[in-house]
């Protein structure tokens, strides 16, 4: 009868296992030293070696030759252990036998001497599953257990184990396996079992595993049943459900080009092939987790688990990226693998999901949208060319600044001041600027009551002083709009009704010093206020003094 490769090939001494040298040098130690526990608990993810190690131990104490760190494997013992008919050797599964009863009739058994070998060992696999009250029926044998009694715990939980418990026996957590380990082990079954199989197609029934050899042996043995004694990689893939690196590719190649109908594409193409969309992006996270570890370590590094090839063109592929662009795609990728594990739409969901990421890719970092003020003229890169805008009149210099060297001259269109208009405003003549952006707009009587008004700028908020008579035509929200339109940044508006004189004019704070004034005039300082009109500048210091 056929044997499965994950059977036939299951370490029978610890010589032959592969990994856990932590696990395998202390029980080595512990034999030849006599200092045998009486509990162990073996803990770690699925296929990682936890039963395979309870039977090594007990085929290393029960042998005719031992206790021995190296079984015969020709004895009775330690054919039976093999075979998994011994008397002496008990194995529990604690997920249909994790009641009461079954611990108490386990702890009346642990009464008897072994018929004929050294120990009477209990391997009890999944012990998690084992309930509080039969966990509590057998504490007190497991603490003070006969001396020929070992007690073997396996679980994939460790947090489940009572405290209690885990305080009575010696606890070892088996890592996964490493990826090169199980590579190798893989090609050296397939050159036993005669299988032809490329680098290419050990990788990926490794990382099927994802640590875990009994699940890669279980992929490869899936293999050889759909390919035979010849395995493509391709034909792999396509069995065990997994997305090729040039697959996955094609996304960063949407992200690159900035390709929103690309991505709808890509997800088109899987719905019509019937692929699983979770499965996808599962596949997907673990890509930009490769691509952002290959910027950081580079190729050929063992964090990342893949054969040399495919290393090197990660590498590749990561070089277009930045860490912090490959970190943000790598979260948007964990998020969305989340929703979609309760999403009523998967499809909806993995297509909001992708575009996001176009959308993250056009994102600057804060440091960059700074520094790119000077050269942009007041704000960040745009996404799009800005559109253009009207010249606008520049206005007059201050009372208390000298006129750049530079400024151009008014132009021709503006209508010289009447006999009946006030004197300039302190700030410049926003009388006649916005008399005439009024008249544009088809506010006629708003443009009256503008030029029969005194006008007063201070820290970007123009004072108006009106007459009683315009009180009706004077509209804060509409002129607001039109100062904001010269002006061309933000600003406040306020009004005053009252005879509009110099002598009635609002009194003002007082003018600020010589060092605050030349620093809120700074052409950059202008920018960020006009960026963030809500800020506030409290303190100004000279740094010469």
């Amino acid at each position: 009868m056929y044997q499965v490769i994950a059977r036939k090939y299951r370490p029978q001494s610890f010589a032959e296992l592969i990994g856990q040298e932590h696990v395998r040098t202390t029980l080595e130690n512990a034999i030849a030293q006599k200092r045998i526990a009486h509990g162990y608990i073996f803990s770690g993810q699925r296929g990682t070696g936890k039963t395979t190690v309870a039977r090594i131990l007990a085929r290393c104490l029960n042998c005719i030759e031992g206790p021995t760190t190296k079984p015969c494997g020709k004895c009775a013992s330690c054919l039976e252990v093999t075979g998994g008919n011994t008397v002496d050797v008990i194995e529990i599964d604690a997920a249909s036998n994790r009641g009461i009863n079954e611990m108490r009739e386990l702890r009346e058994n642990v009464r008897y001497r072994p018929a004929r070998d050294r120990y009477k060992i209990f391997i009890v696999d999944e012990a998690h599953q084992i309930t509080n009250e039969a966990f509590n029926a057998l504490l007190k044998t497991l603490e003070e257990p006969p001396e020929w009694v070992v007690f073997v715990l396996c679980t994939t939980e460790v947090h489940k184990i009572p405290t209690t418990i885990a305080s009575r026996c010696q606890q070892f957590s088996f890592r996964s396996v490493d990826f090169a380990e199980v590579v190798e082990r893989m090609e050296w079954i397939c050159k036993q079992e005669g299988i032809e199989a490329d680098p290419e197609v050990l990788s990926v029934l490794a990382q099927m595993g994802e640590g875990s050899v009994r699940d890669s042996l279980s992929a490869l043995d899936q293999a050889i049943a759909c390919c035979g004694v010849k395995l493509n990689a391709q034909e792999v893939r396509g069995l065990l459900g997994m997305f090729s690196l040039d697959s996955l590719s094609e996304v960063t190649q949407a992200l690159a080009a900035q390709d929103s109908r690309r991505m709808l594409d890509l997800v088109m193409e899987l719905e019509r092939n019937g692929r699983n969309l979770q499965h996808f992006c599962r596949e997907l996270a673990r890509y930009f987790r490769n691509l952002l570890v290959a910027k950081v370590a580079g190729p050929n590094t063992r964090l990342i688990a893949a054969s040399g090839p495919e290393q090197e063109r990660l590498a590749e592929i990561a070089s277009g990226y930045s860490e912090e662009d490959l970190t943000r795609y790598l979260q948007l990728t964990l998020d969305l693998f989340k929703d979609l594990q309760f999403s009523l739409q998967p499809r909806l969901h993995l297509e909001i999901g992708l575009l996001r990421l176009i959308q993250a890719g056009k994102l600057l970092p804060i440091e960059e949208a700074l520094a790119n003020l000077g050269s942009q003229g007041g704000g960040p890169a745009p996404s799009k060319p800005p559109q253009p805008r009207k010249p606008v009149p520049p206005a007059p210099a201050t009372s208390h600044q000298q006129p750049a060297p530079s400024q151009p001259p008014a132009t021709s269109n503006q209508q010289p001041a009447t006999s009946n208009q006030q004197p300039p405003a302190p700030s410049g003549d926003w009388g006649q600027r916005l008399h005439s952006a009024l008249l544009e707009a088809g506010m006629q009587f708003t443009a009256d009551a503008v030029e029969h008004s005194h006008i007063v700028e201070s820290n970007n908020e123009l004072h108006f002083t009106t007459p009683e008579e315009f009180k009706l035509a004077m509209n804060e929200k509409d002129i607001l709009k039109i100062v904001q339109k010269v002006a061309d940044r933000p600003m406040r508006v306020k009004t005053t009704f009252g005879q509009p004189n110099v002598a009635s004019a609002p009194k003002l704070k007082p003018p600020p010093d010589d060092v605050s004034e030349r620093a809120l005039s700074h052409p950059e300082v202008r920018r960020f206020q006009e960026m963030f009109p809500d800020a506030q500048v409290r303190v100004v210091r000279n740094l010469k003094e």
